[in-house]
């Protein structure tokens, strides 16, 4: 089912408000994608314009960039510590932007949103 990202039918008093037109469609969206951590499984998803994002499904890889060092690396995921989005995310093992992750490097905070950009990017946690 569609999600509608246009003006709500009712006021923060709780009054509702009249529509001035119909629902256009430039107006819908999408389910969430949710990452989950897996064998690497994309999606074509089309977007406005006929542009195409590259929705990640499944992913077990994530590329870490160390700060100090200065040094980006590609590195197995092995689990979902914490996720800032939603607590039971982390037992579903669920990656978005935002998520603490357990990787070989140590533990990294995921900067990218994996679900729309089809990569996972990451900065190391320095402890």
């Amino acid at each position: 089912m569609a999600i509608y990202h246009g003006r709500a039918s009712a006021k923060i008093s709780g009054g509702k408000l009249r529509s001035n037109r119909h629902k256009k469609r430039f107006e819908l969206g999408n389910e969430p994608t949710l990452t989950v951590l897996g064998n690497v499984k994309r999606k074509q998803v089309r977007g406005m314009g006929g542009n195409n994002k590259s929705a990640l499904l499944k992913g077990n890889e994530i590329n870490v960039t160390d700060p100090k060092a200065r040094v980006t690396k590609k590195v197995k995921i092995l689990n979902v510590k914490e996720n800032i989005a939603d607590p039971h995310f982390a037992q579903r093992n669920i990656i978005t932007k935002g998520a603490i992750v357990v990787t070989e490097l140590g533990n990294a905070r995921v900067t990218s949103r994996p679900g729309q950009s089809g990569r996972i990017n990451a900065v190391l946690i320095q402890k």
